[in-house]
């Protein structure tokens, strides 16, 4: 999934990693839940921050079932 997406990937491509809309995409970075930075005004995020957060979410998720 993550293998056709470059080291540091856009506001964009975050999105449609994730299948979430530019509000939610922002609050997560604006948050600190996925860790980026900015060049300019343009958020980059690294794509292994995305990879832990999306595991972070699982581990919670299974956490929460036991």
């Amino acid at each position: 999934m993550f293998n056709s997406y470059d080291d540091l990937v856009p506001l964009e491509d975050l999105m449609e990693i994730l299948d979430i809309g530019r509000n939610k995409a922002y609050e997560l970075l604006q948050s600190g839940e996925i860790k980026s930075f900015k060049i300019g005004k343009a958020y980059r995020i690294p794509k292994l921050c995305i990879q832990d957060y999306v595991l972070t979410k699982v581990q919670m998720k299974i956490g929460q079932q036991e």
